[in-house]
């Protein structure tokens, strides 16, 4: 089944293998994608569906060095080179959203960017600024009606640009603690009024930000990536997890949206998503159901056969193996990834990975 080509909803894919969504901070000018990054996805293009690495729907979300922005015409641009590229080998193609929220550190911003995050309490730890090194995390300022509904708004705007730069969908990145998680997560978002208090008040921020990227693009174009249980950047378990999620899975469910994509952090430490849980999640959602978390071959070809998704995410295994569908395909075997170029500027790292052939 691996192997296999599918449909999910609109799009064909060449098999069941996705690309996970990998920061790699290579939009060294101005957050905007170049020609390396272009080489890069196109490399890849023999996974069934690549999604992009997470791209700020605003200068405000830039909370990293040399991540890839969404919001003006030069990204436009510099993006449709990636689309191009991936798009004349036959591959498919989308772009994940990503606001860092709290996850920032001001240096990392442009001018007239401000950290924003649900409440004001900053992320403990420490992040790297080119211009200075490793400085702790600016402090958030907690987001007001206005900011929220601008937010929404940038997402959706994001949305529009990403099909203008012709990527087949957007990934709303409500995982591993950035802004969408900070309001989904009770360890992080402590508000009182509807934007928090309750399972349904956290749930809120997520459910409007795909409403209207749905509303800008079509419903079949978004999908939502979700981190139950991760402990990335200081979110983990809850009272109430697994209902507050399976409400939210329920009521995506009504949207048609593209695809849920659930993480697994297990493989990386992080306590693991229990399987029921997983199956649960899947039952709640009457669409394409995508896995991700310490996949190889037989793992993720056992996962397909007994019905847990329809596709199957790795993330390091295809950054270093560009053409990991093929080595799996022949048992091959595969490049080690270098941890030291994850997030280095260049090619070394990134484009430099040896094929088969």
């Amino acid at each position: 089944m691996l192997f296999d080509s599918v449909t999910i909803r609109a799009l064909h894919l060449n098999n069941r293998v996705v690309m996970a969504p990998l920061t790699r901070s290579r939009a060294v000018e101005a957050n905007t994608p170049n020609a390396l990054m272009a080489e890069y996805y196109a490399q890849r293009a023999g996974a069934g569906l690549i999604i992009a690495e997470g791209t700020a729907p605003s200068p405000n979300g830039l909370g990293y060095a040399r991540i890839p922005g969404l919001f003006h015409a030069a990204h436009v641009a510099g993006w449709k080179q990636v689309t191009d590229a991936v798009h004349a080998r036959g591959g498919r193609i989308v772009v994940q959203l990503m606001h860092s929220g709290r996850v920032s550190q001001v240096d990392n911003l442009p001018a007239g960017a401000e950290v924003l995050g649900p409440t004001s309490e900053t992320l403990p730890g420490e992040v790297h600024t080119d211009r200075h090194g490793m400085r702790p995390y600016s402090p958030p300022r907690a987001m007001d009606g206005s900011d929220i509904a601008r937010a929404i708004g940038e997402y959706a705007n994001a949305a529009r640009l990403a099909v203008e730069a012709g990527f087949d969908g957007i990934e709303v990145h409500a995982a591993n603690g950035y802004l969408v998680e900070q309001f989904l997560n009770a360890n992080v978002n402590t508000r009182s009024d509807e934007w928090g208090g309750s399972a349904a008040g956290r749930n809120r921020f997520a459910l409007e930000v795909i409403r209207a990227s749905a509303a800008a693009i079509g419903a079949d174009r978004v999908g939502v990536r979700l981190s139950p249980y991760g402990v990335f950047n200081a979110t983990g378990a809850f009272d109430g997890l697994e209902a507050q999620y399976l409400d939210l899975v329920h009521t995506l469910s009504t949207l048609g949206l593209l695809y849920v994509h659930v993480l697994d952090h297990s493989a990386m430490g992080a306590p693991p998503v229990p399987h029921d849980f997983k199956r649960a999640l899947r039952a709640a959602f009457d669409g394409p159901f995508i896995l991700a978390g310490g996949f190889d071959a037989t793992s993720a070809e056992a996962a397909l056969q007994a019905g847990d998704a329809d596709l199957i995410a790795f993330g390091r295994p295809m950054l270093a193996n560009p053409d990991l569908v093929e080595r799996m395909r022949r048992g091959a075997a595969l490049n080690p990834p270098d941890m030291a170029t994850f997030y280095t500027p260049g090619p070394a790292g990134y484009t430099d990975y040896p094929t088969l052939d």
